[in-house]
């Protein structure tokens, strides 16, 4: 690789990290879903607490729900409207700014419901009152509650945050754990090629001082989509080199990949080698690796497939679990339950499909 292009890619991995904001992604149906959930609950207990028989509860329900329901939805749909500007504030601005749209939302649901209703029955003065002294209750409720919820958030993110850093320090294990099957497999490479091919020996060594550089590098640090499948060929070419005609490699990927997606480090090379290892080597005559991938929906589909050994000549290899364990735990850290790592047995060949989002605001 050539010292410019190698400058430029240490340039392009140096950035912060960027601040993830505590607040869940509201444009999510899961989190609009567990909206509902929790505003049907709270009118529930509201409507308990306002009558006294419960032969009278269905009345109170239905409109105490509806009022309810209406401030929840509205507010998660504004915070989710809002939520690139959120993210620019902070957690703290962003905890402000979210409570303060709940309040908002709340005097603007009862001025609504006020317009409907005091203008059938504004002649009675009893309605007028009782919709007088719902405004400080409603605006009461809606504090606490939101006080109680975001309270919560954060620290459901305090909590998803210490994953994350321990989920890092599990992925430095597996790397250490990875590393010398793989480092000895290619210096072997590269002392063969140094008698019958030096040039592209020195090539190898290159492309090998390349993937150290970055699974040594911090794994808390984002990389791209562009990085990781550009990691990947590297991987797969020296792996080619080890294994000759054994290993064929198909590349499909649509021109619509957002090679500039950020996404973690080191996500592709690991179920790379577990597909070399547990698919390619131990049949004598190789076989195949696939790499597919396409964006639709603002999401990012990448699969990975390889041909299976026959049954009789499957190695004593176990499956390595913690490799995947590890992606998944951190595509949670990160992405929440937005990303997913499935695999399956596809037409006789196993497949490992990875699905990002993007883009993505934390």
């Amino acid at each position: 690789m050539p010292r410019d292009t190698q400058q430029e890619n240490k340039k392009s991995v140096s950035p912060e990290k960027s601040k993830v904001l505590f607040l869940p992604n509201f444009c999510a149906i899961r989190v609009v879903f567990a909206v509902v959930v929790i505003c049907e609950l709270l009118a529930i207990i509201l409507s308990l607490a306002a009558v006294e028989r419960l032969e009278d509860f269905m009345m109170p329900l239905s409109r105490i729900s509806l009022m309810v329901q209406w401030i929840g939805l509205s507010s998660a749909g504004l915070i989710c409207l809002l939520r690139k500007q959120l993210h620019r504030f902070g957690n703290w601005g962003a905890g402000m700014a979210s409570f303060l749209i709940l309040m908002g939302m709340t005097l603007l649901v009862y001025q609504l419901i006020v317009w409907l209703n005091l203008g059938i029955d504004s002649a009675q003065p009893d309605t007028v009152e009782a919709y007088s002294e719902l405004l400080p209750r409603a605006l009461a409720i809606s504090a606490i509650v939101g006080i109680l919820v975001l309270h919560y958030l954060y620290l459901q993110h305090l909590w998803r945050c210490q994953e994350e850093a321990e989920n890092s320090a599990r992925l430095q294990a597996l790397h250490s754990r990875i590393r010398p099957h793989f480092l000895f497999n290619s210096m072997n490479t590269i002392a063969s090629l140094t008698r019958s091919d030096p040039k592209l020996a020195e090539e190898v060594v290159e492309d090998l001082a390349d993937l150290f550089r970055v699974s040594l590098g911090d794994a808390a640090r984002p990389s791209t989509l562009g990085k990781e499948l550009e990691l990947a060929r590297q991987y797969l070419g020296i792996e080619h080199y080890r294994l000759g005609e054994r290993l064929e490699v198909v590349w499909s990927l649509d021109e619509e990949l957002p090679e500039q997606a950020a996404m973690p480090p080191m996500i592709l090379q690991p179920l790379l080698e577990n597909a070399v290892y547990h698919g390619i080597e131990p049949a004598p005559d190789g076989g195949r690796i696939t790499l597919s991938g396409h964006y639709r929906r603002k999401r990012i589909n990448l699969s990975i497939r390889n041909t299976l050994p026959e049954s009789h000549q499957t190695s004593q290899r176990q499956g390595n679990q913690l490799a995947m364990e590890n992606i998944r735990a951190r595509l949670a850290g990160v992405y929440d339950l937005e990303a997913s790592l499935t695999e399956a047995i596809v037409d006789g060949e196993y497949q490992v499909r990875l699905v990002i989002p993007h883009p993505w605001w934390g």
